[in-house]
């Protein structure tokens, strides 16, 4: 993907300990809340799915917190934390293109490209998932769409009737919208562009580094 979060980067437990963990836990509560995000933003409930997308945010910052202050990462937890990632940014996306706001390419791509991250890293054979700088600007670049996105809706939704008497306001969030359009183009086309750097750094790795 997708979302290589080198500045959360713990050094990995060699035991993994006990998959149950603050950390985890954390992970788990924003996967549970994709449901709810993805609920919202199609039934245009935005100031709910601001509220949602906050939590879940606020998950990703503490989870990787947790983890180093209790020693417990390990290549099993990066790999729940960087899947529930993709899997949220992704579903955002979808959510998004079905409202009309985005271009529906952008989610497909968000999930071939954790794929392939993952299987990259050979994170099934208990390695440490594998950081490109291209990948940790995309995976906060995609979740900067959607926050902008929500964002956007809820000031339409919360100002509603000051924005009838200040058209200047209006035109300022219509504005935002198109950027937020503009920039889902741009995320795919820099997704496509970490896969390729990923897949010739592959190519040009000895086989037996992998």
């Amino acid at each position: 993907m997708s979302r290589d979060k080198s500045a959360k980067s713990v050094r990995p437990n060699a035991s993994g300990g006990s998959i149950v963990n603050p950390a985890n836990v954390l992970t788990a509560t924003r996967l549970l809340l994709i449901p709810l995000l993805v609920w919202t933003i199609i039934g245009a409930q935005w100031l709910m799915a601001a509220i949602t997308i906050t939590l879940a945010i606020a998950t990703d910052v503490y989870d990787g917190k947790l983890a180093r202050h209790y020693n417990s990462a390990s290549p099993l937890g990066g790999f729940f934390d960087h899947g529930t990632d993709a899997l949220l940014v992704s579903s955002s996306a979808w959510a998004l293109a079905q409202t009309g706001l985005i271009h529906p390419w952008l989610w497909p791509f968000i999930g071939l490209a954790f794929a392939q991250y993952a299987l990259d890293s050979k994170i099934l054979l208990g390695r440490v998932l594998r950081t490109s700088k291209l990948g940790k600007y995309n995976g906060i670049g995609y979740y900067a769409l959607a926050c902008t996105a929500i964002g956007s809706q809820t000031l339409a939704v919360l100002f509603q009737t000051p924005l009838q008497h200040w058209p200047v306001l209006q035109q300022c969030l219509q504005w935002l919208d198109r950027g937020v359009a503009l920039a889902a183009w741009l995320l795919l086309a820099s997704t496509i562009l970490s896969m390729g750097e990923r897949g010739i750094h592959l190519l040009r790795t000895d086989p037996q580094d992998h």
